[in-house]
């Protein structure tokens, strides 16, 4: 039996995705505390597995095209995040955030992400319904994208953060923090530091996404499919970064895999935009290989970047 993709679909993925949240943040989380290696570990795997059990469920009541689809994109939108992890440690530094303060700061940011992706998601279906060949300026701007970013040298300089900036010339800033409160009032209305991770959080979603949503689009249109799999792949991320925040300096060569994928996506698209005219161009590279290819990248980076780790540390010996 083939379950159509209706209004109560997309109301029952949503309702499922509110009943975790609500119970990871009030029953598992309710007071705020630092969260440990193995327990990011633990939901790391937990949320895996409901992605994988997902797809599973898309190839049983749907069909398996679309279960690769969905498998292929949350593996690329997984990739693509990884580089988030390491923004958002650097803006936790420079803010100073407290430890126990962060995963409830990372909870109320990826609703918010959540909101904005299913927005843009929404915007850039009906753009490719609309107008096919935007799939081309697509391609090209997430090769431009992966160029740059494999080439750039520039480190990350939160002071000088647009975003930063301005807030900090139209509202009020406290130095301090206020428990895990994102205002306090002392006499004015203030904005406390976690209030400044928050929007920091947002506003650099916001420009991951401007490459992570496009490359999606290289796998399928189908606006459930690309929805499902960032969803799942944002949710992992939070717990991701609690994995992962500790050993940056183990992920030297993860800028490169990263790059690499998204120049790969790119020329995909731009040599196979889903059957846009003229076809004799056109090299049709299946989903499964697309997927197989995006793994090998990600985890030829990681493997260099953690032998190359291990050699360093075995040289100071």
């Amino acid at each position: 039996m083939v379950i159509q993709i209706n209004s109560w679909a997309w109301l029952g993925f949503i309702s499922f995705i509110v009943f975790f949240l609500a119970l990871d943040l009030g029953v598992f989380h309710p007071r705020a505390r630092v969260i440990k290696f193995q327990e990011a570990l633990g939901w790391s795997i937990v949320w895996f597995s409901l992605a994988m059990l997902f797809a599973a469920a898309l190839c049983i009541w749907r069909s398996r095209g679309e279960a690769v689809q969905f498998t292929t994109g949350y593996v690329i939108e997984l990739s693509l995040s990884l580089d988030n992890v390491l923004v958002i440690a650097v803006l936790f530094a420079y803010l100073r955030v407290p430890a126990e303060y962060q995963h409830r700061l990372l909870f109320w940011g990826i609703l918010g992400v959540l909101v904005m992706r299913g927005a843009m998601i929404a915007a850039g279906v009906a753009l490719i319904t609309c107008y096919d060949w935007i799939l081309y300026l697509f391609g090209a701007f997430l090769v431009l994208a992966g160029a740059k970013m494999l080439f750039s040298k520039k480190q990350m300089q939160p002071e000088r953060n647009l975003v930063l900036r301005t807030a900090k010339r139209f509202f009020s800033i406290s130095e301090q923090f206020d428990g895990g409160k994102f205002f306090r009032r002392n006499g004015a209305l203030m904005l406390t530091p976690l209030a400044l991770a928050l929007l920091l959080i947002e506003t650099t979603d916001l420009i991951f996404a401007l490459d992570s949503i496009p490359a999606i689009f290289s796998v399928t249109r189908d606006a459930f499919i690309v929805f499902t799999s960032n969803v799942f792949a944002i949710l992992g991320l939070r717990s991701m970064y609690f994995v992962l925040a500790g050993a940056l300096g183990y992920f030297r060569y993860l800028n490169i895999g990263v790059s690499a994928v998204l120049v790969f996506i790119g020329l995909e698209m731009l040599f196979d935009p889903h059957g846009h005219e003229p076809k004799w161009f056109q090299i049709q590279l299946p989903t499964t290989v697309a997927l197989m290819v995006v793994a090998a990248i990600l985890l030829i980076s990681i493997s260099l970047s953690v032998t190359a780790a291990w050699r360093d540390r075995t040289e100071k010996q």
